[in-house]
């Protein structure tokens, strides 16, 4: 699927997530369309060691094909609810939208944050962003530290961010948990990095040692991505 195509979708989704109730109103004004999953920039072993050709297999085509799934059929029963003026279905319906939607977003972002090291993978963030980053946290390695810090202690299942904030023109690190979007906890913050820290993302080469995968994710982490976005949503002059 191109990437363009790809960003709308998710632009689309992330607004009804982001606006809530008020989000519908622009599902409504938009014929009904079918979310996809998008293919990876790289093969599903292309990350080993650091991530094993099995575990992203599982990942990409059961659970983010799941998260697609059950979003494009939640939107269809939010479709039908509200031609019907069925408020009581729509009210039900927006926590498998946040979810599945989420879970569609968040993933759709995190294939994008990895690449093989031979395509640049690990390499350090350079430009603005790793200004930025040395501006905002001291160092990469201070950030590393606390981004590590904090997906380790998240308790359950969940996400760790890196994220920039676009009025004040500052980087972030938060946690959200389960598939919520990092714009759930700010309706300015655009995520540049996310280390997704479930259990499926892990489990069959790490097995409970979460500390060891956040530690060696670094590895294939696409800095090129992340410094990208940040650019994109500050530009310098």
């Amino acid at each position: 699927m191109a990437l363009r195509t790809l960003m709308a979708r998710k632009s689309l989704a992330s607004a009804a997530i982001r606006q809530g109730y008020g989000g519908l109103g622009l599902l409504q004004l938009r014929s009904l369309q079918t979310f996809t999953l998008p293919d990876l920039p790289y093969d599903y072993g292309a990350l080993e060691p650091t991530i094993s050709g099995e575990i992203m297999q599982l990942h990409h085509q059961k659970h983010h094909q799941t998260y697609v799934t059950n979003f494009n059929k939640a939107l269809e029963q939010l479709h039908d609810a509200m031609a019907k003026g069925d408020a009581s279905t729509v009210v039900k319906l927006q926590s498998a939208i946040k979810f599945n939607g989420g879970g569609h977003v968040n993933h759709s972002i995190f294939w994008n944050n990895l690449a093989p090291v031979q395509e640049g993978g690990g390499e350090p963030p350079k430009r603005s962003l790793g200004w930025a980053i040395d501006s905002n946290f001291g160092s990469l390695e201070a950030l590393v530290q606390k981004m590590n810090a904090e997906g380790a202690a998240l308790q359950g299942s969940g996400w760790v961010w890196l994220g920039v904030d676009k009025e004040l023109k500052k980087l972030v690190v938060e946690t959200t948990a389960n598939q919520d979007p990092l714009v759930t906890r700010g309706a300015h913050l655009v995520p540049l990095l996310g280390i997704d820290v479930w259990e499926h993302a892990y489990y069959l080469q790490y097995k409970n040692v979460r500390p060891d995968y956040l530690k060696n994710i670094w590895k294939v982490m696409n800095w090129k991505y992340a410094s990208d976005v940040y650019e994109k949503e500050c530009p310098t002059h």
